[in-house]
C-alpha cells in the first residue's frame, strides 16, 4: 500500500510559478512511475506529466509542455511538480498517482496508476 499526500497548492497570478510536492510512504517509492494529473470544475481529468522510476524518461500533456517540469527525489520519497508562466486555464486540482508496479516506462493513462492522493488545489487568477 502507498499513501500519497500532495503539497504546495495556492493562489497564484497568471504567470506566477508553483512548486508541488508529491510525498510517498513505503520504501519501493524508487520501483513505481509517478504522475500527475488535473482536474478542473466540468472537466475529466486530464494527464499533466510523468516520470519512470529513475528519472530517465519523462511525458508532458501537450498545454503544459515547455512549462511544467516534473522531477522525483527517490532518497526523500517526493515527486515535484514546478510550474511556470501559469495560465488561468491551469486551475484545477492537481493529483499525483503511483503505478504500483515495477518497471521501466513513464504513463501517460491514469489506468496505469494505481495509487491516489487526494489532490491539492490550484488557482491562478488572471
Amino acid at each position: 500500500q502507498v499513501q500519497l499526500v500532495e503539497s504546495g497548492g495556492g493562489l497564484v497570478q497568471a504567470g506566477g510559478s508553483l512548486r508541488l510536492s508529491c510525498a510517498a510512504s513505503g520504501s519501493i517509492f524508487s520501483f513505481y512511475a509517478m504522475g500527475w494529473f488535473r482536474q478542473a470544475p466540468g472537466k475529466e481529468r486530464e494527464f499533466v506529466a510523468a516520470i519512470n522510476r529513475d528519472g530517465g524518461i519523462t511525458h508532458y500533456g501537450d498545454s503544459v509542455k515547455g512549462r511544467f517540469t516534473i522531477s522525483r527525489d527517490n532518497a526523500k520519497n517526493t515527486v515535484y511538480l514546478q510550474m511556470s508562466s501559469l495560465k488561468p486555464e491551469d486551475t484545477a486540482v492537481y493529483y499525483c498517482a503511483a503505478s504500483g508496479v515495477y518497471g521501466s516506462s513513464a504513463y501517460r493513462s491514469p489506468g496505469e496508476y494505481a495509487y491516489w492522493g487526494q489532490g491539492t488545489q490550484v488557482t491562478v487568477s488572471s
